[in-house]
């Protein structure tokens, strides 16, 4: 389905001790807008959805919408940590363009 980067595990095991949050995981969805067309949607889940498709790694939780699932499969998710900020990054084979803040694509 996806793989999720080491840099990726470290920041969402970091966010969920910060959140105090020991269910669910993260949560990554497609929905349409943004400046490209789709534009991922990243956040802490407590819940795991009876429909959710589950990727597991390293002792985290990806979960992720089937409506969703057709315009991630293969992607790697990242994280960067940089002067310029930090977030997730999204390597996407099916995406044929991105924009400049990465965060969106087509």
């Amino acid at each position: 389905m996806i793989t999720v980067s080491q840099a990726a595990v470290a920041a969402v095991k970091d966010a969920m001790a910060r959140a105090s949050q020991r269910e669910g995981g993260l949560r990554i969805l497609v929905k349409e807008g943004g400046c490209a067309g789709y534009e991922y949607v990243v956040d802490l889940d407590p819940q795991q959805r009876n429909d959710d498709i589950v990727v597991e790694a390293d002792g985290i939780r990806v979960l992720i919408d089937p409506a969703s699932r057709p315009r991630l499969e293969g992607m790697t998710l990242g994280f960067r940590q940089d002067l310029a900020g930090s977030g997730f990054t999204f390597e996407n084979p099916n995406a044929s363009s991105t924009c400049g803040c990465q965060k969106s694509f087509n």
